[in-house]
């Protein structure tokens, strides 16, 4: 019983700092629309520091769902919750999930945004340098790269 209320105790640190970790990324929004940089920068030294304390709870959650009898290869490890029938420690774990779903979505419309301001900052340098009526090249990744008179594409 010790094993079950370590992980009902380690997932409510989780929901609690995953609810947190959704307020940032709310915030994380906010400044990219603002371009605020030094409140984004404080943002994300939090939001790092709050996802490594979720990636160590992690750990010792595996831990103690190997010791109670979980093998990793055998599938998800709520499914091996909800077939012991620990429907308190499931419940736990459905909530833990759903917020960590919710930061997932808000983290990749931050990164869509990021990746807008990145395409604008590179039209905008392509203006400064005299580069914008100028042929592009797309990269490995997919961005657009600018051909210009002074770019060696291979020597000799």
């Amino acid at each position: 019983m010790a094993a079950i209320d370590d992980l009902k105790n380690l997932l409510s640190l989780d929901i609690h700092q995953l609810e947190s970790l959704v307020d940032i990324l709310k915030k994380e929004k906010s400044c990219l629309s603002g371009s605020d940089a030094k409140a984004l920068e404080a943002l994300t030294r939090d939001k790092n520091a709050l996802l490594g304390e979720i990636r160590e709870r992690a750990k010792q959650k595996i831990r103690i769902l190997v010791a109670m009898g979980f093998r990793p290869d055998s599938g998800e490890p709520s499914r091996f919750i909800r077939s012991a029938g620990l429907t308190d420690l499931y419940a736990l774990w459905q909530q833990a999930d759903t917020k960590l779903r919710e930061c997932h979505t808000l983290n990749e419309n931050n990164g869509r945004i990021v990746s807008h301001l990145q395409k604008r900052l590179t039209r905008l340098s392509d203006i400064f340098r005299g580069a914008s009526g100028q042929q592009k090249l797309y990269g490995a990744k997919g961005q657009q790269t600018t051909v210009s008179s002074r770019t060696v594409l291979a020597s000799a």
